[in-house]
């Protein structure tokens, strides 16, 4: 299922095709709203559901599919204009009843009664769902001007602009650590945003990402001539997660303040950071995962570096764990914290422990 799924289990890719001829034969009209392409996208979105839904279930956190369900109706509401918000609520409620019942037949008893309730209350947030205006995190905070000015260079594709502006504000004595967090990662979120609501496209996003990493790249004389401390760490994305921009913060967080950093980058396997712990013995390393189906496999790679390397300190953090529930309490880690700033500072804390 490449990097949109992680490998759903038999006993939920199963249930794919059945629910997707159950929606027409329950509801004649969709013959008529949905051509091919929405056809299409509706099977890929049924796989896409019941991979958060076996995500959420195999790490017994319902936080997950609950966030997921409002977004998903959110996206909705903006990829289907043309139908009335009540038609595509009545659609995802429809489905959601179709998933249940489903997997009631396929999945054994227990099982079912711990996806029962996730499915449950998606239908409840989805009837209760009113739509209403974003606030923007471009527009708010202590660096709202910052941000606006640096967003709308990127919308008017002024990449030279835009890096030159956040050149200009950090000489101005904006701390490295609020440039990254308070004005970068606030207008990635923004852009992020706006990719789910269909005002921008994706070759904006990948644009805007871009421009956002070479300005970055701005601070690397700084940021690695730092003094050392004598502590050292690893930095990356895991399994086939490419959203490496979090990950690339926390690695350059943590060098400016006196860290021997190696930043492996995006889709790292579980053998090759095993291997890399082993051959160089790092005093802490940092898993990065912003979609949530590639948590199971976060997971896994956090256990496994528990039982070969306990010394290591662990630590996790990216947008995937927002839509968690108390991460901290349920895996075997050692950090959790929501962004770069927060992740340096815990992991100093736990170093000095």
């Amino acid at each position: 299922m490449g990097l949109l799924f992680h490998d759903l289990s038999n006993a939920f890719s199963t249930v794919a095709d059945r629910v997707y001829e159950a929606h027409f034969n329950r509801d004649p009209e969709l013959e008529k709203e949905y051509d091919q392409r929405r056809k299409k996208r509706m099977y890929e979105d049924i796989l896409h559901n019941l991979s958060f839904l076996e995500v959420a279930y195999t790490l017994g956190d319902e936080k997950i599919f609950d966030d997921y369900s409002l977004w998903l109706l959110k996206l909705m509401i903006h990829l289907m204009p043309d139908l009335p918000v009540s038609r595509i609520k009545e659609h995802m409620v429809m489905h959601y009843g179709l998933l249940s019942k489903t997997l009631k037949k396929t999945l054994d008893e227990a099982s079912y009664k711990s996806v029962k309730p996730m499915l449950d209350k998606a239908i409840e947030r989805t009837n209760a769902y009113e739509p209403k205006k974003r606030e923007s995190l471009v527009h708010t905070g202590k660096y709202a001007h910052v941000k606006e000015t640096y967003f709308r260079y990127l919308k008017e594709k002024k990449g030279k602009k835009a890096v030159a502006y956040i050149k200009e504000v950090a000489k101005k004595g904006i701390p490295l650590e609020d440039l990254y967090v308070d004005v970068l990662q606030s207008v990635m979120t923004e852009i992020g945003d706006l990719w789910q609501e269909r005002t921008i496209g994706v070759d904006e996003e990948h644009y805007m990402t871009s421009i956002t990493q070479m300005a970055m790249s701005q601070f690397y004389e700084l940021i690695f001539s730092s003094d050392s401390n004598g502590k050292s760490a690893v930095i990356c994305s895991v399994g086939s997660e490419l959203h490496e921009m979090g990950g690339r913060m926390v690695s350059d967080m943590l060098a400016l303040h006196g860290w021997e950093t190696t930043y492996l980058g995006a889709a790292v396997p579980k053998q090759v950071i095993l291997d890399y712990l082993k051959t160089n013995k790092p005093d802490a390393i940092m898993l990065s995962v912003t979609m949530p189906h590639h948590l199971l496999e976060c997971r896994d790679i956090v256990e496994a570096v528990k039982v070969e390397h306990p010394q290591v300190i662990v630590g996790v953090g990216g947008r995937a764990f927002n839509m968690m529930d108390n991460v901290n309490e349920k895996w075997n880690i050692d950090i959790y914290a929501r962004d770069a700033k927060a992740l340096l500072e815990l992991t100093e804390k736990g170093v000095r422990a």
